[in-house]
């Protein structure tokens, strides 16, 4: 299991909007649904060195949308020193996107558990030398992003050995279903196999269908941004809710339920699973009376319903095999009454003595002997 894997991403962004007590209240909130649904998740911060981010010739600037929230929205080092340490202590994985290379030295400073790398930053190789100095692990979003982009930017964490994930991201907010494209999870972990791919999402009308697909596509971290209802502020309709979360942790953890172990390997089936199945597998009966020491052919011998317990089935039975002792027309053919290239195998007597129904049902005697009928 990866860091990534089964990594809840809960992007606060700005929506504390420059207040550091509606910061802490949505930590709180949310902290609560993390542990009521018993998830694995990271409240994300966004870490923007405000004074040397914003050109101090546009700072005042309120056309340029950007410029205005950024500014709007600033927290300070230390506040946002509060916000990180209010994660920790709530429980959940620390984690923030960092804008520019001031931002990132902070996360250090702060010990930050992961680093994001916002869609729009995917080429900023300066910005993403600086990560990857630090040596944390590190989640990158493709929104708007080309092959040769995300080529590039794979091959640049694992070039330099930092732990990296990819998330598939339609950068557009809200979306809409028909805009999630959740069949690049299988694009991108087919094209990079050895990285493990998420799901950061903005839809909005749906908080369970998507990461039951994406989930079960393989997608492995998940991300959605989060807001609370408080004091009147509008919530942005790609923002999710705290019972929009719990929604969205019971939908995945019905997911992984539902979609079981790894498919890494072949899954060893249940015992009560084996059994069902060895009920409906047809057994060996003499088709004529046979003598100790006959050869069996195919001739001998025919295949029918129930498979009793000692009796070899279909799948034992390949021609060839010689009779210890006489049987009967219409009765069984047990493993231990034969000799033959597998009779002998210790593994397949135990589980040809624990198989099949225990007791046959009574046989009417008519004058003639019938060997090995149970």
């Amino acid at each position: 299991m990866s860091l990534f894997d089964d990594l809840f991403v809960l992007e606060l962004a700005n929506n504390h909007w420059g207040k550091l007590e509606r910061g802490l209240k949505i930590i709180e909130d949310f902290g609560e649904v993390v542990r009521a649904n018993n998830v694995r998740a990271a409240i994300k911060l966004q870490f923007r060195d405000v004074p040397s981010f914003l050109h101090k010739h546009h700072r005042d600037r309120e056309d340029v949308r950007y410029i205005k929230k950024t500014a709007a929205t600033e927290l300070s080092w230390d506040q946002l020193r509060t916000l990180i340490e209010a994660v920790r202590a709530a429980g959940m994985v620390t984690m923030a996107t960092a804008f520019d290379e001031v931002s990132v030295d902070k996360c250090v400073e702060f010990d930050v558990d992961f680093l994001k790398i916002a869609s729009s930053d995917i080429r900023d190789r300066s910005l993403l030398a600086k990560m990857a100095s630090t040596g944390k692990p590190v989640i990158a979003s493709s929104g708007g992003s080309t092959l040769d982009d995300l080529d590039n930017l794979v091959s640049f964490f694992a070039e330099r050995g930092v732990p990296f994930a990819l998330n598939h991201c339609v950068s557009i907010y809200p979306s809409e279903d028909g805009e999630l494209e959740l069949n690049q999870i299988d694009f991108l972990r087919d094209r990079y196999p050895d990285t493990v791919i998420g799901f950061s999402s903005h839809e909005m009308t749906d908080w369970a269908s998507s990461i039951l697909i994406a989930y079960g596509k393989g997608a492995r971290t998940f991300e959605r941004h989060i807001d609370i209802d408080y004091e009147g502020v509008p919530v942005s309709p790609y923002c999710t809710l705290p019972h929009q979360a719990d929604a969205w942790f019971k939908a995945f953890n019905k997911a992984r339920e539902m979609c079981g172990a790894p498919g890494t390997a072949k899954r060893i089936p249940p015992e009560k699973e084996v059994r069902y199945l060895d009920d409906l597998v047809r057994g060996v009966y003499a088709k004529r009376d046979l003598p100790a020491g006959h050869v069996l052919a195919a001739d001998d011998v025919f295949f029918a319903v129930p498979l009793l317990q000692g009796q070899i089935s279909v799948r034992e039975f390949v021609g060839g095999e010689r009779l210890r002792a006489s049987v009967a027309k219409d009765a069984v053919i047990r493993l231990k009454e034969i000799d033959s290239d597998y009779s002998n195998d210790l593994t397949l007597q135990r589980l040809v003595e624990n198989r099949g129904v225990a007791k046959p049902p009574p046989v009417a005697d008519d004058g003639r002997k019938r060997a090995s009928v149970a």
